[in-house]
């Protein structure tokens, strides 16, 4: 099969809607191609092996295969395709196993249009997206305390407020404060981003050195 100029993608997601409001975003990008659309995990798959894509926009709630069960086939697979999965939100205990299944790095539905572009044009260059699937960074403290790597580790693991709080037996109130202080330390805005953020810098394995 030739190989045309650009970027190609393969955007999957059981809503039609989404799909088009994708593609068109992405239609309008100089240097980008929609090369098909899948409607579930299964045809993800399928898709990415006949038309072998540069980027797969994974849904990761869809009927029948899951968006992670597809990344699982594709991990086996060894497929050459570049997985960025979207999602309206994420269990922070699910984000380790996504990235080691393979996936970029991961896009809320939430975000800004040109959030997506961009992320697109630096999984291309081999940027790390969330995390870095070639050479991770050396682990850094980033200016936390014990107690705040800590409670970065339990968000990681997907604890509420309330969990961290009676775990280190602590108020809730306490630990949204250094929720607070551990967002602007690493330039997090929430859950999310901190999770990604300590798994891509190996903070955990500064939490763990410590635990020993």
């Amino acid at each position: 099969m030739d190989r045309v100029d650009g970027i190609r993608i393969l955007i999957a997601d059981d809503h039609t809607i989404f799909r088009t409001g994708v593609r068109s975003l992405l239609d309008a990008e100089p240097g980008f191609m929609v090369v098909g659309e899948a409607r579930c995990g299964n045809e993800a798959v399928q898709m990415s092996r006949s038309l072998r894509p540069d980027i797969l926009l994974l849904d990761v709630a869809m009927p029948g295969a899951s968006g992670l069960d597809a990344l699982g086939q594709l991990a086996t697979a060894a497929c050459p395709v570049k997985t960025i999965l979207l999602t309206a939100s994420i269990a922070s205990s699910d984000i380790v196993n996504v990235l080691r299944l393979g996936a970029a790095g991961v896009v809320l539905k939430t975000s800004p249009p040109d959030v997506l572009i961009e992320s697109i044009r630096r999984v291309m260059a081999g940027e790390p997206l969330g995390v870095s699937v070639e050479a991770p960074p050396s682990p850094s403290r980033f200016g936390l305390t014990p107690r705040q790597l800590e409670i970065t580790s339990a968000v990681v693991s997907g604890c509420s407020n309330k969990e961290i709080a009676k775990r280190f037996a602590l108020s809730e109130d306490t630990v949204k404060h250094h929720l607070t202080n551990i967002f602007d330390k690493v330039g997090a805005s929430n859950r999310l981003e901190l999770a990604l953020f300590a798994v891509h810098h190996r903070v955990l394995e500064i939490q763990e050195t410590n635990g020993r």
